[in-house]
């Protein structure tokens, strides 16, 4: 690997920061934090203060009023389908292979590639790694295929990692980007140059610091989980390296005003706690969790269980913060102290989105499916814990459609989702 540099300070660039978190924030979500609220919660999320910080976000609560847990723009469904036949035991052996063909075909990570010159993120590769090896372990046919697939995904994300030069899988600084994450990354980009302060946050092509914002902490949240999946797959080191440095880095981050950004680094480091039994990685994603999930989530009213500012209120952000309360609760030991509020939350927060499949129709598609599937799948979630959360009845929804639309050949369901898929029939046969 290459030579790990010192991290900028974050308390030498908390001005800068705290200036295009606000922007950022006024950019994205409606109702809005004002540019006080903003400041103030930065401030105690970066000084790790956990009561500063529910005073925060009781503030920012109190401001949404009726607003908060109401979406930036409305929900859109799409109905169930109607006719179903399950995927037989003989279609499954089979059944990634309509995957397989379209990450191969669509295959644009080579090592060497020039960052900017290509507008796909480090994410892509993750979910095509986690994918690959859920696949085989679901009994899937060609596992030494889907392996060397893996592994040669696993060797990009190495030499991305090693460009980056600090632990961080970075963020391609391309400028013009179509989507939504290279629009945000080009403003912050834009930001940071007229402030002076590009030489801290790029090189080699690669955004490797975001300055306490957060927005890294996304793509190096599940390429790190990606490479301990794959360390275990094959018992290569190089990758179990790779993954720690990532826990590492995100270990010296601080939690951040959008929640979903904090739930990708416990994500990785209950991963990180699973892979090691070092209790480092889970005290830091218990107390991320307390500063922000826990008192970021609306308690009471009709959008109970949501969190409250517009962007967090969207099914896709819903789902992905889910899954790190899943992650959390997974690696939690059963007398932890923590446990009660961490599964109160994951309660509400299933109760609040699943049953939107069973009265109006599917909200989200891939976010939700593989966190559905992984509270279905994860060690430490006894079924009872989970009575009521409309859990059965989202995932049947979700099953039909993807069953269907894989059927058809138009696809649907990821290359990630769709493994986690039939890893969980595998699974299920089993039980």
């Amino acid at each position: 690997m290459g030579t790990f540099h010192a991290p900028v300070p974050f308390r030498a660039a908390r001005f800068l920061a705290i200036l295009i978190m606000v922007t950022a924030v006024a950019l994205d979500a409606a109702p809005k934090m004002n540019e006080n609220q903003g400041q103030a919660l930065s401030r105690a999320l970066a000084d790790r203060d956990l009561q500063a910080a529910r005073t925060a976000w009781s503030a920012i609560l109190k401001s949404f009023g009726n607003q908060a847990g109401e979406p930036e723009e409305p929900d859109s469904f799409t109905a169930v389908p109607a006719d179903f036949a399950p995927l037989t035991p003989a279609e499954r052996p089979k059944a990634y292979g309509i995957a397989l063909k379209y990450l191969q075909k669509m295959r644009w990570w080579r090592i060497g590639l020039d960052p900017v010159r290509t507008e796909h993120a480090l994410r892509e590769v993750s979910d095509a790694i986690r994918g690959l090896l859920a696949a085989r372990r679901a009994g899937s046919e060609h596992p030494d295929l889907l392996l060397a697939e893996a592994k040669a995904a696993g060797d990009f994300l190495l030499w991305a990692q090693e460009s980056a030069g600090t632990g961080v899988f970075p963020f391609p600084a391309v400028r013009g980007g179509r989507s939504r994450a290279f629009q945000v990354a080009e403003r912050f980009l834009a930001q940071a140059e007229a402030a002076g302060k590009a030489a801290l946050i790029a090189t080699n092509g690669w955004l490797i610091d975001d300055l306490g914002r957060g927005d890294l902490q996304f793509d190096n949240g599940l390429c790190g989980v990606a490479l301990f999946d794959l360390h275990e797959a094959c018992g290569e080191e190089k990758y179990r390296k790779a993954a720690l440095a990532a826990a590492e880095w995100a270990l010296r981050r601080p939690a951040v005003p959008n929640v979903n950004y904090n739930t990708f680094t416990t994500f990785l480091l209950c991963r990180a706690f699973r892979a090691t039994g070092e209790v480092k990685y889970l005290e830091s994603a218990k107390e991320r969790m307390r500063l922000s999930v826990y008192p970021g989530q609306v308690l009471e009213g009709p959008r109970a269980g949501r969190w409250a500012d517009a962007h967090n209120a969207k099914p896709v952000y819903h789902y992905i913060i889910v899954r790190g309360l899943a992650s959390l609760l997974s690696a939690l030991p059963p007398e932890d102290a923590d446990r009660p509020q961490a599964l109160a939350s994951l309660r509400a927060a299933l109760i609040a989105r699943n049953h939107d499949f069973v009265e109006k129709g599917i909200c989200n598609k891939s976010s939700a499916f593989e966190a559905l599937l992984l509270v279905k799948m994860l060690p430490g979630l006894p079924e009872m814990d989970l009575a009521g959360c409309f859990v059965e009845e989202a995932l049947s929804a979700l099953e039909r459609m993807a069953v269907g639309e894989i059927r058809s050949g138009r696809g649907g369901v990821g290359p990630l989702e769709w493994g986690f898929y039939l890893e969980f029939l595998s699974r299920r046969g089993r039980g």
